[in-house]
Formats: C-alpha cells, sequence, structure tokens
C-alpha cells in the first residue's frame, strides 16, 4: 500500500481467462480438480474476495505488474477498477513457461469463447467475482493478432521510470512475440 509501482510474483494467474476457469470451476464442483489442474486464485473464494478487495483500495499503487505462468499459455491483461476516482492499473503478465504449451487448436477456441461470453458488454460478466473491475485483454502485435498465445515462451519485460512499457515473449526458436499495451 501507498507505493506508486509493485510488482508481484505469482505462480499461477491472479486473473485469469474467464472461459477457462469456468471449465475449471465446473470441474472444481464435481470433485474433480485436478483434471483440469485449478489453481487460479478466482477458484479459491477467500483468497480472491480478499486480493480483489485490495486492488479496489483507493491507497493501492498507480501500477501494479503481476508475474505469473503455470497455465500452458501467454496473455497480457490491464484491469481497473470500474467505479471510483483512484487510476490504478494492474497488469497480469501471464508466460506459459519454458517447455509448457496448450494444444492450439483448443486454445484458439477458447480465446474466441471468452471473446464473445465474457466481451465488455456481455451480462455473464455480473455473475463474475472481478465485475468490479473492468477487464482489457492486449491482443499480440503483428500479423496474426491474438489475445492467448499457446508457443513455450519466457517473458521479457521493459520498464520506464518503474512502469510497463514492453511486454514481450521470447520463444524456444528465438522469435518474438510482442502484445500491444495501448488501452482499448
Amino acid at each position: 500500500m501507498s507505493h506508486d509501482q509493485v510488482i508481484i510474483v505469482s505462480p499461477a494467474p491472479v486473473f485469469g481467462v474467464k472461459s477457462i476457469e469456468a471449465i475449471q470451476a465446473l470441474f472444481n464442483m464435481c470433485g474433480q480438480p485436478l483434471t483440469v489442474d485449478v489453481e487460479n486464485w478466482m477458484a479459491h473464494e477467500g483468497s480472491a474476495r480478499k486480493l480483489l478487495d485490495t486492488f479496489r483500495r483507493d491507497d493501492t499503487p498507480n501500477e501494479t505488474l503481476i508475474l505469473s505462468g503455470d497455465v500452458h499459455y501467454s496473455f497480457c491483461f490491464s484491469v481497473q477498477k470500474r467505479f471510483g476516482d483512484h487510476p490504478n492499473r494492474v497488469w497480469q503478465l501471464t508466460a506459459s513457461g519454458i517447455k509448457n504449451e496448450f494444444p492450439r487448436k483448443l486454445i484458439n477456441i477458447l480465446d474466441k469463447l471468452d471473446s464473445i461470453l465474457y466481451s465488455p458488454k456481455s451480462p455473464l460478466n455480473f455473475f463474475t467475482k472481478r465485475w468490479h473491475m473492468e477487464v482489457d485483454k492486449h491482443q499480440t502485435k503483428g500479423d496474426g493478432q491474438k489475445y492467448l498465445v499457446s508457443d513455450s515462451a519466457i517473458s521479457l519485460i521493459t520498464l520506464e521510470q518503474g512502469n510497463l512499457a514492453r511486454y514481450q515473449l521470447i520463444h524456444g526458436d528465438g522469435h518474438l512475440t510482442e502484445f500491444d499495451l495501448a488501452q482499448h
């Protein structure tokens, strides 16, 4: 609290892909959490509520970077409070890991499903734990823009005066993927 910028390292994402989290929640309710690796923060009611309440406080940092992985795909989200005057931004920067990849066809389907079911104007957002927060998904730059990247990768983050200036993924074959950090 009361810092301008903070970096948090979390093994699992705090703000994940809602369509995937919904599938995980279904398996968790059926008593099979290990079938789909339910590790996201939103799957744990008390922890999720406490963390979201913390991010909504007026004395939170202006910019928070959450570095995470362990989900077999990569993405970049920015999150802000829907209500209030405090201009804080939380960046969720997730990299798949060096050897882990999600099946590409399946991740593309889940990406499209998430964009349709949980678009900014979707009424389903009112039933999520994070409905007080506005989550922006950031696409990759260049050809084949997408929100979710299934290639194994390591994060490369560039900071300018403590703020996020660039988020790239370095892939095993040496190519780079960069996310567009512009606000939508």
